[in-house]
């Protein structure tokens, strides 16, 4: 990976591969806005109906609900009808097991914008289920044979 802080290597020239290809092209095809991306975050901390979503998110009820149609209709998520009493069916946005899969890399995100973006006024983190008083856990990359490696050592290849 060729970053500014990072040793020259400038031996081997290799493309990106194109985008019709490119698996991080095709995610971002469906989640890659600000709105799709905090609604999947909301409905990981558990928030998954309508009104909740739309007040703890602020946005507009069309476009939330332009979002979630879309999220629905390409597996990420799924309506499920619920009934309080005295009440209208109404629908909750659960996440697929293609939604929950999600849960890594915004995380590692998430991470991120606590080291790069939030200038200190993240309140949330990543914690061991069952023990919300150990260190917090960090995303990291790990080998098919269980071995932490190092970012410093990992790259992106083209196939």
């Amino acid at each position: 990976m060729a970053y500014a802080d990072g040793p020259d290597d400038n031996t081997v020239k290799r493309g990106a591969p194109p985008l019709d290809q490119c698996s991080l092209a095709a995610a971002v095809d469906i989640v890659g806005d600000r709105w799709s991306l905090l609604i999947i975050r909301s409905a990981l901390y558990g928030v998954t109906r309508f009104d909740e979503l739309h007040s703890s998110l602020g946005l507009p009820r069309t476009v939330l609900s332009k979002r979630l149609k879309s999220l629905v209709d390409d597996g990420v998520m799924r309506r499920r009808p619920y009934k309080e009493a005295g009440q209208r069916t109404r629908h909750q946005y659960v996440l697929t097991t293609k939604g929950v899969d999600l849960a890594l890399p915004l995380m590692a995100l998430m991470q991120w914008g606590e080291k790069h973006a939030a200038r200190g006024q993240s309140n949330a983190g990543i914690y061991e289920r069952g023990k919300p008083n150990a260190p917090a856990l960090k995303v990291g990359l790990v080998s098919e044979d269980g071995r932490p490696v190092e970012l410093r050592d990992a790259q992106l290849l083209a196939r």
